[in-house]
């Protein structure tokens, strides 16, 4: 039906006749001539109707944005002076010989030229789709998956389905559940992700799996969540972590260099504590030049108890760190960041403005000047790195708690004042705690209960499981975890000693995981594996913030689709037949 896309006429096709379908991007009518600019997922063209034809002009003059068409015409050269250099087409145009109206459009219930409501880009998706900032992002998608698959296929890996209707396993988020027509009261899980079939199937001598595979979560929402998303799901036996991470940063670089024409190098390793300790967070955006600095030691002896006592509390820590030209800052702004700490949970926010450091204590103004001598004063700044211009913002807390709330402080300062430099920073974060404590004082895996401890005995992992870190890596890109995998227990032992520690009897793991035990049992090889969020990746690669930016037909933040308004009601009939009763819908 067409001959080229929009995008590929060039000037290598002047004076040939082309068929091209599309839709009308815009209209323009000089009185004589009228010119289109003809769309499709390529890009623009220019197409012009010459009023000679007068059937043909009299058709095209009907003509209206979104109309779906196809034009049949001959290429010609534009003229030096009205070469278009913004269009990748700028150097030529079509001047049609026939057209085909294959169907009008009403009136655009959204606006390509200006934004968007998101409620109104998720309500009419096929619409927003058709944006050429839409097309961008979901080409640059289907490019990473081609690459992907590309590069395992060469490395021997074989593309394995799983099942999507499975048993519930604990992933650390809600099950999407499925009721069986067939057994009464009973109910399938949607799966987390593919994590237990992809060991079985290592289990069963397939050695380098993958899938590129939907997974569901019902949890909490936000901007870099979805309720479904996709995962590049990686296994593999007989190999080191180090194994794993060496093939899958080479192809992570090669795509990046693919994609984006961007060498990311080589990646940096960070074990978790540093990464905590240096970034208050075990997903550290590299891009921003500053980091957290431990100001203990500058305030162990002072008379000031709301610094020198976690000074010298072992379970506790002075932290900063200097924001660069930050003195020029106004106290509003700085009483917001202090709202903005105090939110996450810290007491307050101590700053210095270094507004001269070459005049020692008098080139400081700060808010514990008052309280702390001028030499703890200077030796403050000068820890947390702090120069002229500056302002140096401190917390004190609990370790754990007073690093994520600067970790996150930091981040929140360089995106307001834009520090944050531009193109990539990946690392590899390892060597992750094997457990964590709940809210109600019990343990979980803090990545989940199949990945091995590293360097452990079952017996040592049972006396003191909250010194034993995990076989783990995660993969960073500009603060987000772009992929995380682990090295996974292989022995039944071992797994059932976390099973212990976990709170897991012999009679729940045995009927929520006994063909995973039982396959244990028969000759299990050491396997390793990784799995990379697809809209993760995507997002990073395409500019944006926001995961439903690169899912064709996403869920908003309450997990609803607006445009086929999914989840609805179902049936009586339907409720009946699966034995489902509704006992507390609302109206």
């Amino acid at each position: 039906m067409r001959s080229l896309y929009c995008a590929e006429v060039n000037s290598a096709h002047v004076s040939e006749q082309v068929t091209l379908c599309g839709w009308v991007n815009r209209r323009r009518d000089l009185g004589g001539l009228i010119f289109i600019d003809l769309r499709d997922r390529s890009g623009i063209v220019q197409v012009v109707f010459e009023p000679d034809n007068h059937d043909l002009h009299a058709k095209a003059s009907t003509l209206r944005g979104e109309y779906c068409i196809k034009v049949v015409g001959s290429v010609k050269a534009r003229p030096a002076d009205q070469v278009n250099s913004k269009m990748a087409t700028g150097e030529i145009e079509v001047y049609a010989t026939d057209l085909t109206i294959f169907n009008k459009s009403a009136p655009l219930p959204i606006d390509f030229n200006q934004d968007n409501t998101e409620e109104q880009r998720l309500r009419y998706r096929y619409l927003d789709l058709r944006r050429p900032e839409m097309v961008h992002k979901m080409t640059v998608r289907a490019d990473i998956t081609r690459y992907v698959r590309h590069f395992l296929d060469a490395h021997g890996f074989l593309d394995i389905e799983t099942p999507m209707l499975t048993k519930a396993t604990p992933e650390g988020a809600r099950d999407y559940l499925v009721p069986s027509r067939i057994h009464h009261g009973k109910f399938y899980a949607l799966p987390q992700s593919p994590q237990l079939f992809k060991q079985l199937l290592m289990i069963a001598g397939y050695d380098r799996y993958y899938q590129i595979v939907k997974c569901f979560r019902d949890e909490d929402l936000r901007a870099d969540r979805q309720p479904e998303f996709t995962q590049i799901d990686v296994e593999t036996s007989f190999m080191t972590s180090q194994d794993v991470r060496d093939i899958m940063e080479e192809m992570m670089v090669g795509l990046f260099k693919e994609v984006a024409g961007y060498d990311l190098g080589k990646l940096p390793v960070m074990r978790y504590d540093e990464a905590m300790e240096r970034f208050g967070s075990d997903k550290p955006d590299l891009r921003i030049s500053y980091e957290l600095h431990t100001l203990c030691d500058a305030v162990r002896n002072s008379e000031f108890k709301v610094l020198s006592a976690p000074a010298n509390d072992p379970d506790s820590r002075v932290v900063g760190f200097a924001v660069p030209g930050g003195a020029a800052m106004t106290r509003r702004e700085i009483d917001g960041y202090t709202d903005f700490v105090k939110k996450l949970g810290a007491s307050g926010l101590i700053w210095i403005k270094v507004n001269d450091l070459e005049k020692g204590a008098e080139g400081l103004h700060s808010s514990i000047a008052k309280h702390v001598t001028p030499d703890e004063l200077i030796s403050l700044v000068t820890m947390a790195n702090g120069k002229s211009g500056d302002i140096v913002f401190i917390g004190a807390g609990k370790h754990n708690k007073i690093s994520t709330v600067m970790g996150a402080l930091r981040l929140q300062t360089a995106k307001d004042k834009g520090l944050v430099a531009d193109g990539y920073k990946a690392l590899w974060v390892i060597d992750f705690p094997m457990f964590e404590m709940t809210e109600e004082a019990g343990l979980t895996a803090m990545h989940h209960p199949f990945t091995a401890p590293s360097g452990v005995t079952p017996e040592e992992l049972i006396a003191n499981p909250m010194s034993v870190y995990a076989d783990a890596y995660d993969l960073v890109i500009n603060g987000y975890e772009s992929g995380g995998g682990s090295v996974r227990i292989y022995d039944e032992n071992m797994q059932q000693a976390v099973f212990k520690v976990l709170g897991i009897t012999d009679s729940e793991a045995r009927e929520k995981f006994g063909f995973l035990l039982d396959a244990l049992s028969f000759g299990a090889p050491p396997h390793a594996g990784l799995a990379f969020g697809l809209d993760r990746v995507t997002m990073l690669l395409t500019g944006t913030d926001n995961i439903r930016d690169v899912i064709a037909f996403p869920k908003t933040t309450a997990a609803a689709c607006l445009m086929t308004q999914a989840p609805n009601v179902a049936s009586p009939d339907a409720l009946k037949e699966l034995a489902i009763a509704i006992t507390d819908m609302e109206q």
